[in-house]
């Protein structure tokens, strides 16, 4: 594939106000692995593979299992994911997916359980901001690093 326009150079303006979105929402109160797993689930339904690359590696990183990994992409069908963490990739999977049915009423009220007001405004917006950036990459063909 062919990298296609650069963003970050025709439109630094809005790269820089993206960027900054991204710092925001960095200092949610989610934990690393929640972070990452909200990334990666994301690109993997945007058919992302520079986030999906970028974000698998720094999850390992900071000490997520590759089984956890390989299996996110089946995590309903698996008991190696927590209640909470469930909860936290239904919203990503229904904020990513919009245009189906937004996001449910039943996806709402089991991250209820589990989670504040605060923290589910910062899961919908880390499911925001990735989108945005899967958008991006995809439409530019980033290419994966090495």
């Amino acid at each position: 594939m062919e990298q296609r326009v650069t963003i970050e150079k025709t439109q630094p303006d809005a790269w820089k106000a993206m960027y900054g979105l991204s710092v925001v929402v960095s200092k949610s109160n989610l934990t690393p692995i929640q972070k990452e797993l909200i990334k990666i689930r994301a690109s993997q339904l945007n058919a992302c593979a520079f986030c999906i690359d970028m974000h698998t590696k720094e999850a390992l990183k900071i000490g997520e299992s590759p089984q956890r990994i390989f299996l996110l992409n089946a995590w309903k069908e698996t008991d190696i994911f927590t209640e909470e963490e469930k909860a936290l990739l239904a919203i990503t999977e229904e904020v990513t997916f919009i245009h189906h049915n937004g996001v449910s009423d039943a996806t709402y009220k089991q991250a209820e359980r589990f989670f504040s007001p605060e923290t589910i405004a910062q899961i919908i917006m880390s499911a925001v901001v990735i989108n945005a950036w899967n958008r991006i990459a995809v439409s530019t063909q980033l290419p994966i690093g090495k």
